[in-house]
């Protein structure tokens, strides 16, 4: 029997990730190659996040804590999403987003936390400081790109509703 469920767990893989790449094209026309600050002091995490740039879809900045985050978004403000661990050395994520939301040049960078803290007060701590959403460690591949078109999308909509003001 458990050979008859293998294939539907193969199709259902494949399907997703079908998926992702038609949208991972969709980004790419709408948003051309968006840059996106990853910033994580745990190394597998950083790691998987940063595979999602291939240079096609996303070009990816990677840093390992919130200072050095810090310090690039000082310099280099062309970013149209980020990522941040909450827990990091230096400077955490939501206090880096915190900062963030009182500059105009950085507010208008939408920002995702990760954590593998998923409790409510976690949770409630990201969006209090102005993250857009928040993904629990660990996370699929598939669960962070959706997750970045939502973040695009979102940018875009604010930006929109900006211009039209």
């Amino acid at each position: 029997m458990p050979r008859l469920n293998r294939p539907k767990v193969d199709l259902d893989r494949k399907i997703a990730e079908s998926v992702v790449n038609t949208a991972a094209a969709a980004v790419v026309a709408a948003f051309g190659c968006p840059r996106v600050l990853i910033a994580d002091d745990d190394p597998a995490t950083a790691e998987m996040l940063a595979s999602i740039g291939d240079g096609t879809t996303y070009r990816i900045v990677s840093v390992k804590d919130g200072r050095e985050a810090y310090r690039v978004l000082m310099a280099d403000a062309n970013f149209a999403v980020a990522v941040f661990n909450l827990a990091m050395p230096h400077l955490h994520g939501a206090d880096l987003v915190r900062h963030m939301k009182t500059e105009k040049r950085l507010m208008r960078i939408p920002v995702i936390i990760v954590s593998g803290d998923h409790g409510i007060g976690t949770v409630a701590e990201s969006f209090a400081a102005g993250a857009i959403a928040f993904l629990a460690k660990p996370f699929a591949r598939e669960h962070l790109q959706r997750t970045l078109m939502l973040a695009l999308s979102n940018k875009d909509s604010r930006e929109q509703i900006a211009q039209a003001a």
